[in-house]
């Protein structure tokens, strides 16, 4: 067994299809192709369902698969363990952040960056379920999301600042001289939300829930900016965490109020697998995490674009 070997399979499994493995690992499919049937001789095992295109892995190729994913994992790991020892870490680091939070995002990875220049990191916007399993399948090293919301498994976290919410809408619609609404209110509105799939939607149809209403929104979408741009140019509201708006400021054209009864707020942080050993650029990241006072900084950040919510800036 060869770690190639074990590179085309877990390629193989991700892509779900013989010709784009081989593609996302620049070899041939003839190739990939030679290096599974190998691999299953070797083995004594069928790995791959049999069949003219790729039909899924066998039991026992699916327990291979977890094997040669942690082996994977730990090469990764000795070649970071290995660049520390000689004058730095360096590597991928690869970080799943929900997309409410890839706002903030950049108060994380610019000090790591700065305190390791030599590091490349990939930031991919995901469910709070993908990062789960994600990081179950040895894909990401790292993930923010919501740590107080639903269960996280087989992971160590740390608090990075906690996510409240506001009520976006058009700056000249028939709230824009309030500073604040209740979250009954808000349901009766033309609502922009984000998809059911979305942790963040889920946590504002529990806060509706919580106070006797159903919500139907008119649009879904899985991007914050259609959000902003749909309240900006047309009839709908939104609800939006206040980091959004501590970051970027509000876009022009609408305002922004307190949600209020109740007052909801949730807890984002990092997250890395809880394994042994664990690697490095991600025991990096998490050991800088609870310097960086994200909190006070989103606090700072808005009083410097003089953010007062129901005065658009932008």
């Amino acid at each position: 067994m060869v770690i190639k070997q074990f590179l085309y399979l877990v390629a193989l499994a991700r892509e779900g299809h013989f010709g784009r493995a081989a593609n996302a690992c620049n070899i041939s499919q003839p190739t990939l192709s030679a290096a599974i049937r190998a691999l299953e001789d070797e083995l004594g095992v069928l790995i791959v369902e049999r069949g003219h295109r790729f039909n899924g892995l066998t039991p026992e190729g699916n327990v291979v698969l977890d094997h040669a994913r942690r082996i994977l994992a730990d090469c990764d790991a000795l070649t970071q363990e290995l660049a520390d020892l000689r004058g730095g870490l360096s590597g991928k680091l690869r970080i799943g952040v929900i997309p409410t939070a890839l706002p903030v995002a950049s108060l994380m990875t610019t000090p790591f960056l700065e305190r390791h220049p030599a590091v490349n990191i990939s930031i991919l916007s995901m469910t709070s379920d993908e990062i789960q399993r994600r990081l179950d399948d040895f894909e990401l090293d790292a993930g923010v999301t919501y740590l107080d919301v639903e269960p996280i498994d087989h992971v160590r976290a740390v608090p990075l600042y906690r996510e409240s919410y506001v009520f976006l809408t058009a700056a000249d619609g028939a709230f824009a001289d309030r500073e604040s609404i209740s979250w009954g209110a808000a349901a009766e509105t033309r609502l922009i939300l984000l998809t059911p799939d979305m942790q963040n939607r889920r946590i504002i149809d529990s806060v509706f829930r919580s106070v006797g209403k159903t919500v139907r929104a008119e649009i879904e979408t899985n991007s914050l900016l259609n959000l902003t741009t749909h309240v900006a140019e047309g009839p709908w509201s939104s609800i939006v965490p206040t980091p959004l708006i501590d970051m970027f400021g509000l876009p022009e054209g609408a305002v922004a109020l307190s949600l209020i009864e109740p007052e909801a707020a949730r807890t984002v942080g990092l997250i890395i697998p809880d394994r042994e050993p664990a690697s490095p650029l991600a025991r990096s990241l998490f050991a800088l995490a609870p310097s960086l006072s994200i909190d006070s900084t989103l606090v700072d950040k808005a009083e410097r674009r003089r953010t007062i919510w129901h005065d658009p800036i932008l």
